[in-house]
């Protein structure tokens, strides 16, 4: 699975995204995907979603 691609990226998944804050850190944040708000079927950072506890961020991982 890819977090480029929007395709792989389904509500309710256990992810780690990366909040815009913490970009130049590379600090991690892990959450629940609540909603996908990346249009585009794949983008180069990651895709951006929402966290059931609406911080949102682009994902790195896929757990």
């Amino acid at each position: 699975m890819d977090n480029k691609k929007r395709f792989d990226i389904k509500q309710g998944q256990s992810v780690n995204i990366v909040l815009k804050k913490d970009q130049r850190s590379g600090k991690l944040t892990k959450g629940v995907v609540k909603d996908i708000l990346t249009n585009s079927a794949f983008h180069p950072h990651g895709i951006k979603v929402r966290l059931q506890d609406g911080q949102v961020g682009r994902v790195q991982e896929i757990l």
